[in-house]
């Protein structure tokens, strides 16, 4: 390269003769020549001598025609290929797009105010949720996608209204909301391209939208995307949890320290950003939303509630009576006509059994109240009858009394002896050889018959005569 540029000076600036540049730099006459000819720099190039591949081509072409998005390994295994994956992977690699197609992704440019991109991230570690058990849990991320702000939180389940809880949260502290909340396929918030029912009124009560994305598209909430992995790299490592709470708490003291970076994409701090974000943003409403798990249940004789597969008891004094369950990622709250009957801690584990031992001392004096009461009504029984409540004796009478006073009789008369029944001629078949010499009589039978059976008749056959 050196020389090709020296030879072009030598003859073009000092207007010497190739003569005199073979000379100075002791390279060929037909270097010289070359050098002068040629308009760009030499390359180093060699004709292309074939690849091992070649010869399986058409059945490379043959199998994407049929599977577009098999896999190069795959294609390696049909085609019995024994050479080196990775020619045969560059190859695939080529002749893909013919068969799969392109789907392109266009590049998003994110304005103050219009989004916000939602998603589930679920660390690894386990997390210590008492009563011996440990759990996966979900972590609701939330990114402003002008700003690159970051917020999240842990939740104990994935159900609807535990999400809403969680964005309702992370909302709240910002104290305004973007016109567009993004959420991929997550089927508490809506699957088939339709919001869910809880999910379309939490957006209504704040004045925003949901935005479905359509399966297998990353790109359109890509930035989501690179902070969960951003929280992988970056928060997780190195960390112990003792509890959610105590996640919630190292999470929130890490994310200011996270918003302060320096992103590559917006050339911006996010907390310098964040002031342009908040102020293109949707005010809160002055009524806030209904979030958290809710149902309406009839308290049944145990005095307990089901809340995510756990039982919590509620005052055993409103059993029978319908009683309204509600409960936030924290609390369990029971109600019955506006009146708070239960309230407890909610327990992330799974399969518990929570008392308050106030319950159980009620139950138990209602059980001893009840038998008590039982116990005096049977005795009142044995002693003479019933008893109002001022301790009248409550007078009872025979029903028989009743009848005689009305003047009438309900006694069955007594049935009649019924007639003897009478006992039908039998018909009897004889074979077509046998011959009767008279008319089949009917006599009665005589005296002895008539004690058993007076009225009963019988029939009296002669003997046949078989005709040879």
């Amino acid at each position: 390269m050196e020389d090709w540029a020296e030879i072009r000076r030598l003859h073009r600036a000092e207007k010497l003769p190739i003569k005199e540049i073979v000379r100075r730099l002791g390279v060929a006459r037909n270097t010289v020549r070359a050098a002068l000819a040629a308009d760009r720099p030499p390359r180093y190039s060699r004709p292309d001598r074939g690849s091992l591949v070649d010869g399986v081509e058409l059945e490379i072409r043959k199998l994407l025609k049929e599977y577009p998005r098999m896999p190069a390994t795959v294609i390696a295994e049909r085609i019995g290929w024994e050479h080196s994956i990775t020619i045969l992977k560059d190859r695939v690699r080529v002749l893909r797009p013919e068969y799969a197609g392109i789907d392109p992704a266009d590049r998003l440019v994110h304005d103050p105010g219009a989004a916000t991109q939602c998603d589930l991230w679920f660390p690894e570690t386990r997390i210590p949720v008492g009563h011996r058990q440990v759990a996966m849990l979900p972590v609701l991320a939330m990114t402003l996608t002008y700003s690159r702000f970051i917020s999240a939180v842990m939740l104990p389940s994935r159900q609807a209204g535990d999400l809403l809880s969680g964005m309702w949260q992370l909302i709240a502290a910002l104290g305004v909301v973007s016109r567009t909340l993004v959420w991929d396929l997550e089927s508490a918030i809506g699957k088939g391209g339709r919001v869910s029912a809880p999910a379309a009124m939490f957006a209504g009560t704040l004045g925003t939208r949901i935005r479905l994305l359509a399966a297998r598209d990353p790109e359109s909430k890509g930035v989501i995307e690179r902070n969960n992995g951003f929280f992988e790299t970056s928060f997780l490592p190195g960390r112990t949890f003792t509890g959610p709470e105590d996640f919630n708490a190292q999470m929130a003291g890490w994310l200011p320290r996270a918003n302060t970076r320096l992103v590559r994409a917006t050339g911006a701090r996010p907390v310098d950003a964040l002031g342009v974000d908040l102020a293109a943003m949707t005010a809160l409403p002055p009524v806030a939303p209904v979030v958290g798990l809710a149902n309406r249940v009839r308290l049944a004789r145990d005095y307990y509630v089901r809340v995510d597969t756990n039982d919590y008891s509620v005052d055993p004094r409103v059993i029978g009576r319908l009683v309204d369950v509600t409960a936030t990622p924290t609390r369990v709250s029971v109600t019955c006509d506006g009146v708070v009957v239960a309230a407890h801690e909610r327990c992330w584990a799974h399969r518990v059994v929570v008392t308050d031992p106030a319950h159980v001392a009620t139950a138990k004096g209602l059980r001893a109240a009840f038998g008590a009461d039982r116990a005096a009504r049977e005795r009142a029984a044995r002693q003479g009858g019933r008893h109002h409540d001022d301790g009248t004796t409550v007078m009872l009478r025979a029903l028989p009394d009743y009848d005689a006073l009305f003047g009438v009789d309900f006694t069955p008369p007594t049935p009649a002896t019924p007639p003897a029944p009478v006992t039908t001629p039998a018909l009897v078949a004889l074979p077509a050889n046998v011959t009767l010499p008279a008319p089949v009589g009917v006599a009665l039978d005589g005296a002895s018959r008539a004690e058993a059976e007076p009225a009963a008749a019988r029939i009296v056959l002669p003997t046949p005569r078989v005709t040879r």
